[in-house]
């Protein structure tokens, strides 16, 4: 065998030897990076390759530092999810996410609050919160608003909803807005009734006193027939009475500001079962107080609070009620709740919508201003009065201080 042949031998022996070397080494690179993207792609990152042994040290550092990246980057989003998600359970707006099967993907701590449930995992919760509203979380349409009334712990609720859709991946899903507008239609309202009853009460006091004042005087004259007498006594007391039932409306426009200090509601309601003893006994009624949360602080008006009690306590008595219990707690957003129940004779469905407003009354001899005021008084509290509930089981009033 001559040198040359056996130079060609170790020639060819290295080349395939590298060829070898090349094809393991290329196969194992491509290997890791299969391994690393089926990783990344789970989202796993629990993974590092070797960089003591000498062999492959360079590319191992690659695939380890291209791993280090998306590492920072999945924390950085994880940061920016939690400052946006901060800032959105700050803001007085519900937002719920909601996907096409009706799971919740998202929803902040308003949405909680507004809605008075404390998990929000799909849509068909809301069934058992009201069934309208679920209606308008299931079909409302993107860019169009809707309004739903339903009733939890803090009363009768009425809120406004917006919706648009948008793409997260390759899912489309429904960003669901809702803002509470309770306040706003109440307040709508009172003014409304507010104006109506000034110009009523001017009108009526315009026509009213002066016929009172002349049947006096004509009642002064001597000569008169017993009839004239009689008809002019008649129509001077009728003209007394419209005047003092005109001015009793007319405390509806005159509610004086909250003077407002701090005090034990325990204090508040011991003091109003005692001033309502004696009805409940002669009724054979009895008013107990629970309180869920303890040494409850009101910083209120104590004066006119007391009204407020006084006034539901005694409807309570005269709707026949043998049970009145006061209950109060406070929510986890720090609202002060206050539940007064009786079991006494419901309000009719008729009424139940109509019982705030001025004029109205289901009792022969009552003047239909005492929850109309105790409702004004609460919204100078900034707070609510409202009727959670009246059937077979019992009626509920219930104020929320805000």
């Amino acid at each position: 065998m001559t040198n040359l042949t056996i130079i060609l031998i170790v020639i060819a022996a290295v080349v395939i030897t590298a060829a070898v070397t090349s094809f393991l080494t290329s196969r194992k690179m491509r290997a890791k990076v299969a391994y690393m993207l089926d990783a990344l792609e789970d989202k796993e990152l629990n993974f590092r390759f070797d960089e003591k042994r000498w062999r492959g040290r360079k590319f191992n550092k690659t695939l380890n530092r291209l791993r280090n990246i998306f590492d920072k980057e999945r924390h950085e989003i994880i940061e920016q999810e939690k400052y946006f998600g901060l800032m959105l359970d700050h803001v007085k707006t519900g937002i719920a996410v909601v996907e096409k099967d009706g799971r919740v993907a998202y929803c902040n701590n308003m949405a909680l609050g507004l809605l008075g449930i404390a998990t929000f995992g799909h849509i068909r919760q809301l069934r058992a919160v009201s069934d309208s509203l679920y209606e308008s979380f299931q079909t409302i349409a993107d860019g169009s608003e809707e309004r739903a009334s339903y009733y939890n712990e803090s009363g009768k609720m009425t809120i406004s909803l917006t919706t648009s859709e948008a793409t997260i991946g390759k899912q489309t899903v429904r960003i669901i807005a809702f803002n509470d507008i309770s306040n706003e239609i109440a307040e709508n309202e009172q003014q409304s009734w507010s104006k109506l009853i000034r110009v009523l009460t001017h009108e009526i006091m315009n026509t009213v006193t002066p016929i009172s004042s002349l049947s006096e005087t004509l009642l002064s004259f001597d000569g008169l027939s017993d009839d004239l007498k009689n008809g002019l006594s008649t129509i001077s007391q009728s003209s007394k009475g419209l005047i003092k039932f005109v001015d009793s409306y007319r405390n509806l426009t005159r509610v004086a500001p909250p003077v407002k200090k701090a005090f034990y509601f325990r204090e508040l309601v011991e003091r109003v079962i005692s001033l309502t003893r004696e009805q409940a006994v002669m009724s054979g009624a009895t008013c107990t107080y629970v309180e869920k949360s303890d040494d409850i602080l009101l910083y209120a008006d104590e004066g006119q609070i007391t009204q407020i009690m006084i006034n539901l306590v005694k409807n309570a008595i005269q709707a026949d009620a043998k049970n009145i219990t006061i209950t109060t707690h406070i929510t986890l957003s720090e609202q002060t709740v206050i539940s007064v129940a009786n079991d006494g004779l419901p309000i009719s469905r008729e009424s139940q919508d109509e019982i705030f407003v001025p004029f109205f009354t289901t009792k022969q001899e009552g003047t239909g201003i005492g929850l109309s005021l105790s409702r004004q008084i609460m919204r100078l509290h900034n707070g609510s009065l409202t009727l959670t509930r009246s059937d077979e089981n019992g009626t509920i009033f219930t104020l929320l201080f805000k």
